[in-house]
């Protein structure tokens, strides 16, 4: 016994297609949304307008600011155009994660002489320090550095 394929077959075959099409949709960019973890800048034309100046200001300074993240320990050097190293103020310092803010720690960076070393608690994946230091002249040094835990 044959069955003829009619029109509230395809209706069929089209709803449910569209239906699991638009439900992966949905969760996909409901995902995306919460775990957004928000701007950089409220207002990004505000900080527009001095960026370049506090982009030579910090290209003035001639630091070589390296981050590394290896075997629990963030190790953050900053040396100055001779290659000395140099211990600016910590003006703030968050690691966390690129996608969500939920691993976001503030390490407690101590000074050992020529670095500026803490213990976090970073597991294998992709990491970012967010970093602002300030010069002893007053001028804010802001990177973020991505980083890899293996």
């Amino acid at each position: 016994m044959t069955r003829e394929f009619t029109g509230w077959h395809m209706l069929a075959i089209m709803v449910g297609a569209f239906g699991i099409i638009i439900t992966v949709n949905l969760t996909l960019a409901f995902n995306a949304v919460r775990t957004f973890p928000g701007l950089e800048t409220k207002n990004s034309y505000v900080a527009s307008q001095s960026f370049d100046a506090d982009r030579a200001a910090q290209d003035a300074l001639r630091w070589d600011v390296t981050a590394t993240l290896a075997d629990g320990e963030l190790e953050l050097s900053v040396l100055d155009a001779a290659g000395n190293a140099t211990r600016p103020k910590v003006v703030s310092a968050t690691l966390g994660r690129a996608t969500h803010t939920g691993e976001d720690s503030t390490p407690n960076l101590t000074w050992n002489g020529t670095a500026f070393t803490a213990p976090v608690p970073a597991t294998e994946g992709y990491w970012n320090l967010r970093l602002v230091l300030e010069a002893a002249d007053g001028t804010q040094f802001r990177r973020r550095f991505p980083l890899t835990v293996e």
